[in-house]
């Protein structure tokens, strides 16, 4: 369904909502995945750095959802950055997974000052040249990481996934990564419901529409073209999650939303993860 999908810049469809697995456990991954499957979930996110790989591929070869059918993204991890080591880590995800390609496949942070995200990408490319990534791209980068990205490599990035919410709202990268035709990811989507869902606006908004207020923050990402990936191992919360796509907001309501933006970020400064940290 167009809708739902998003296409990348290099033709290649991806869900436009997807199940974060960060911090699912093995215990928890397939009733997780079971659920999101049964609502209609077909992408997937995880990474070499979450250590359930191997879970979230057990649970989708469970499924009697074809492989063709799933969208499956994985991260190299800081450590791992550098030419050889992420086709070797990257070989790793792919083993953890039970697959033999990735439908994307990201570098995790940039840890510019350590030198070796060009290296990493330029891997990168080579396996997305071999078949074995159908698209490849970054995360937690910011502008100056792209255009230092870009200016050294071939293949523009298709997708960079970065920590937006209301809260901090990311609006110069988001203009730089549209103008690209980069598609943003938003990781902590709901802000990890530190507060943001119980803001006046916000439920206001939610009342107004019969919706949840993750509803309203979850539809207010789409409606800036972003792609999100929720986290939850709840069945009722993936469900609410994925039911965002029969209404639309008003654009004042759109900007009200905007405009409960802080500048407030709750994760780390990209400028300041070094490979290393981060355990």
């Amino acid at each position: 369904m167009l809708e739902d999908t998003y296409y990348l810049n290099n033709g290649y469809p991806m869900p436009k909502v997807g199940l974060g697995v960060y911090k699912i456990t093995d215990e928890e991954m397939e009733n997780a995945v079971s659920s999101a499957l049964d609502i209609g979930y077909r992408a997937f996110d995880t990474a070499y750095f979450y250590k359930n790989e191997i879970a979230l591929g057990n649970a989708l070869k469970k499924s009697d959802v074809p492989r063709s059918e799933l969208f499956i993204t994985s991260k190299i991890w800081n450590d791992y950055q550098g030419y050889d080591k992420t086709i070797e880590f990257f070989t790793k995800s792919i083993e953890n997974l039970g697959t033999d390609y990735l439908d994307l496949f990201l570098i995790h942070w940039p840890c510019e000052e350590d030198g070796l995200f060009i290296e990493t990408y330029k891997a990168m490319e080579k396996l997305y040249r071999d078949g074995r990534i159908r698209a490849i791209g970054v995360c937690n980068f910011k502008q100056h990481h792209l255009e230092k990205l870009m200016a050294e490599t071939e293949i523009t990035p298709a997708v960079n996934q970065v920590e937006v919410h209301p809260y901090f709202n990311q609006h110069e990268l988001q203009d730089f990564c549209d103008k690209h035709d980069i598609a943003v990811t938003a990781w902590m989507p709901l802000m990890r419901n530190q507060g943001l869902l119980e803001h006046p606006i916000i439920v206001d908004i939610a009342e107004r529409y019969s919706k949840t207020p993750a509803q309203i923050v979850l539809r207010w990402h789409l409606a800036h073209n972003r792609l999100i990936i929720p986290k939850s191992k709840t069945p009722k919360r993936i469900k609410e999650n994925y039911d965002i796509f029969d209404f639309s907001l008003e654009l004042t309501d759109i900007a009200e939303i905007d405009n409960l933006n802080r500048d407030a970020r709750q994760g780390k400064d990209p400028d300041k993860v070094r490979i290393g940290d981060l355990k």
